[in-house]
């Protein structure tokens, strides 16, 4: 694992972008996971101004997103397909139709999570993955729990996750209490791994990720076994970061 610091939100998203550009440019054809949030928008913005400027085609990029909420159409505001759409996917010339997120409508949860990793599967496997870590750990919305789920599933959010998701919403109640996610196991087979973490206020569960025991009780801590994962945090996220 590389851990690199960035000096802040704007330095990151810089960096970030120019880690997920040199991906394109390698492989034009190359699959991306992609996350959402507030930490990645940033290096969305980045990306899409390249693409603006001639410097970054997207023509051949196939795209997988992490998650998506459960019983929110694609056409509200505050789905995850409605944000892809909105921070980058409009701004570049990506083909729509290789551009994939779970079905937060589906009827049938669990014939959702299989078709999903099915899709996964058909890509090919992910060159990178980006991701980004809650508050309370959690990768994508694998939440602490007892185990480490292999396969996309559909979960139950935690409390604190909800509460962070409640400045999105007009009220708690309108926050979606379900979500579907793509699995630590997939997660894990993805061919690089690129962790973004901003904020003094996970500092702490960071320092937990990295350098505590790997355990489900903090699921960004599995990253320690990765052949290739990337971590690039601003100085306040890795303020408490000391390696033991």
């Amino acid at each position: 694992m590389r851990i690199y610091k960035a000096k802040d939100y704007h330095d990151l998203s810089v960096k970030a972008a120019q880690i997920i550009a040199a991906q394109i440019v390698l492989k034009p054809d190359c699959v991306l996971g992609l996350a959402t949030g507030s930490s990645p928008v940033g290096a969305y913005e980045k990306l899409a101004e390249w693409h603006k400027a001639g410097n970054l085609d997207f023509s051949e990029v196939t795209t997988v997103n992490l998650d998506e909420y459960r019983g929110i159409p694609r056409e509200n505001e505050q789905s995850y397909d409605y944000f892809m759409r909105k921070h980058l996917f409009e701004k570049v010339n990506i083909d729509r139709s290789r551009t994939f997120l779970p079905d937060g409508m589906a009827p049938d949860g669990g014939q959702e999570c299989l078709r999903y990793d099915e899709v996964v599967r058909r890509t090919g496997g992910i060159d990178l993955q980006l991701l980004g870590m809650g508050h309370n750990g959690h990768i994508g919305f694998n939440e602490p729990g007892s185990s480490f789920a292999k396969g996309t599933h559909c979960v139950d959010l935690t409390e604190s996750t909800i509460r962070a998701n409640r400045r999105f919403f007009s009220s708690e109640e309108e926050v979606p209490r379900q979500a579907f996610t793509m699995g630590i196991g997939t997660i894990m087979e993805a061919g690089k791994i690129l962790l973004i973490v901003s904020g003094k206020e996970k500092a702490g569960m960071l320092n937990r990720a990295l350098f505590g025991p790997v355990t489900p009780e903090v699921p960004a801590s599995i990253l320690q076994f990765h052949r290739d994962a990337t971590v690039l945090a601003d100085e306040e996220a890795l303020s408490c970061c000391e390696p033991r």
